[in-house]
């Protein structure tokens, strides 16, 4: 069928609600309604996430029960319907309704369900699938895209996002469900009733706090000084607030201020045009509440609290300085291991995990503390699956893992991102710092200075709908085909293309495989540590060029990263 059938089936139906019929039918532009029905909202290997609405291409309760129809068929041939699934969900529009959603179907399917009686963050949600031993985990969240959005991902039972082979089978089985009104669904007092609906709450949150305070290194640096730092935290209406706020005070810090217009939840997210602590506006309000608490450090969590956004106090000029991902993951991982080797020492097998478009400054950390270095595909779920494989194999100890989009993971109680434990940590880090006289940007400077001036950057462009999924499309195509030789004056030295699973050395001609799994990236290694990254959005429509310079000075390095940025503008702008 097209889109116009699709469309026109849909509003006679009695499958669907009168509702969603009215929506349909108020619709007077033709080109929204092919947007609509033109395809199935895609499951990926995270799930789905789309605006929510009417139509197959749109987030709504129908689509929610077709994921989980096809989630509960796999779980169910795998013989793991006995183990249940958790679900989480965050303060973003419809997640409590897509929860439940998902939870019904999941019960009239013979699988039960342990379902937070309110909103919960990503990583509380990965450790929960583990701590119940369920099969899998669905959490309802966009994390920080747009209001208009919603989204459902899916975990397995190691509590790490979907990987080979869990996310293509579940692919399968939920293109394999081609009939809404085949999709089970059942009544909530009946699940409650049958035992089919659990909800989960302070129990797991205890327990989960519990694992976070485990990974505190230097409680005596709290003890002596957490009194005297202020922090500035912001949960940007999201996930974050009780958390975060709880695991500080239980450890000791004394002085945390919330800013008040962004601390409750709320799906609207009214003070910031789309909720993301990496960009400048989502610390508008709390900057300003810095300055006024003379505060040392400045955080904001995502609306699902799996990233986490940093300013710090520079005390020499007064300005609060902004860290990109690459950066406070740096100043964390540097920070865990020197004092995982300073209090206990190294192990022999000890690993740092980065994705493929992290900063190398995590590569000269790892070689500095003589740890191995483990560079995954980008996806936190990568990581995840790292540490599993530690774990069954018996060979492997992991340190740390981060990537460049603000998300790292201390403590294995998780899978995922966890920006709880990171705000904590960062916290404790200050409070180390503070005893040695140094603030937590002194500490990034050493780190320059003892590893380079490493300067990283992101350039996103935005291509949506049809048109946009075909241009980014032809880029990568284009680029693929005919790779550069140079960019922005720095020779090409290998090409790494992870869909053809290549290195080609441009000198010699040698090729060899990248040792990942295959995926459509693309990868320029340059003269001068230089670098550049291409890949396709898995969340967003868009295109990322990624890139990093290393300089021998902050001004000398961004001068170098402005070039590479312009060189990048110029490569785009040529497409």
């Amino acid at each position: 069928m097209n889109y116009k059938d699709i469309y026109e089936s849909w509003l006679s139906n009695p499958y669907f609600d009168e509702e969603t019929k009215a929506e349909l039918k108020a619709i007077t532009d033709e080109s929204e309604v092919k947007e609509r029905f033109y395809k199935d909202l895609e499951f990926g290997t995270a799930g789905l996430r789309g605006v929510i609405g009417a139509g197959t291409n749109r987030m709504n309760i129908y689509t929610v029960r077709k994921a989980t129809q096809g989630l509960a068929n796999y779980i169910i041939k795998a013989g793991k319907q006995n183990q249940g699934v958790a679900i989480a969900y965050d303060s973003r529009h419809m997640s409590p309704e897509f929860a439940d959603e998902s939870a019904l179907c999941l019960a009239a399917n013979g699988i039960k369900t342990y379902v937070f009686e309110s909103l919960r963050p990503t990583p509380e949600l990965s450790f929960a699938v583990r701590e119940l031993g369920c099969a899998a985990g669905i959490n309802i969240t966009a994390s920080h895209n747009p209001p208009e959005y919603n989204g459902y991902k899916v975990y397995w039972e190691d509590g790490a996002q979907i990987t080979p082979p869990h996310d293509s089978g579940i692919m399968n089985e939920v293109k394999a469900v081609t009939d809404y009104s085949s999709v089970k669904t059942m009544d909530k007092a009946d699940a409650v009733e049958q035992g089919l609906y659990q909800q989960i709450g302070a129990e797991i949150d205890d327990k989960y706090i519990a694992e976070l305070k485990k990974q505190v290194i230097h409680q005596d640096s709290i003890d002596a000084v957490g009194k005297d730092i202020t922090v500035v935290y912001t949960p940007l209406h999201g996930t974050g607030n009780i958390p975060a706020r709880r695991v500080l005070k239980e450890i000791g810090f004394e002085n945390v201020y919330v800013v008040p217009e962004q601390e409750l939840p709320d799906g609207d997210f009214p003070t910031v045009s789309y909720p993301n602590p990496e960009a400048e506006e989502a610390f508008e309000l709390a900057l300003k509440l810095a300055e006024e608490k003379d505060a040392d450090l400045v955080l904001a969590t995502d609306p699902d609290a799996d990233r986490l956004g940093v300013y710090v106090k520079d005390t020499k000029s007064g300005k609060y300085i902004p860290l990109t991902g690459n950066m406070s993951g740096c100043l964390l991982a540097d920070y865990e291991i020197s004092q995982i080797k300073e209090t206990k020492g190294l192990p022999k097998d000890g690993k740092l995990i980065k994705t493929i478009v992290t900063s190398n400054l995590a590569d000269a950390i790892a070689e500095y503390y003589g740890v191995d270095l483990i560079e995954v595909l980008t996806g936190f779920k990568y990581i995840g699956q790292q540490i599993l494989g530690f774990e069954t194999s018996g060979k492997g100890e992991y340190l740390f893992g981060f990537e460049e989009s603000y998300g790292c993971l201390i403590g294995t109680h998780a899978r995922d991102k966890d920006a709880i434990v990171a705000t904590m940590a960062l916290c404790e880090a200050a409070a180390y710092y503070k005893t040695k006289n140094m603030t937590l940007w002194d500490a990034m400077i050493a780190m320059y200075e003892r590893y380079g001036y490493y300067q990283d950057g992101v350039k996103a462009v935005t291509m949506k709908g049809i048109e946009g999924l075909e241009k980014i499309q032809e880029i990568m195509t284009s680029l693929r085909k005919n790779p550069p030789k140079e960019i922005g004056g720095h020779q090409v030295t290998a090409f790494r293309d992870y869909q053809a699973d290549t290195i080609t050395d441009l000198a010699s001609g040698a090729v060899k495989p990248t040792g990942l799994p295959k995926s459509n990236v693309l990868y320029f290694d340059m003269s001068d540590k230089v670098w550049m990254c291409v890949r396709p959005s898995g969340t967003e429509p868009k295109i990322k060029f990624y890139y990093g310079v290393v300089g021998d000075s902050l001004d000398n390095a961004a001068k170098k990263s402005e070039e590479m940025a312009a060189a990048v503008d110029a490569m785009i702008a040529s497409m």
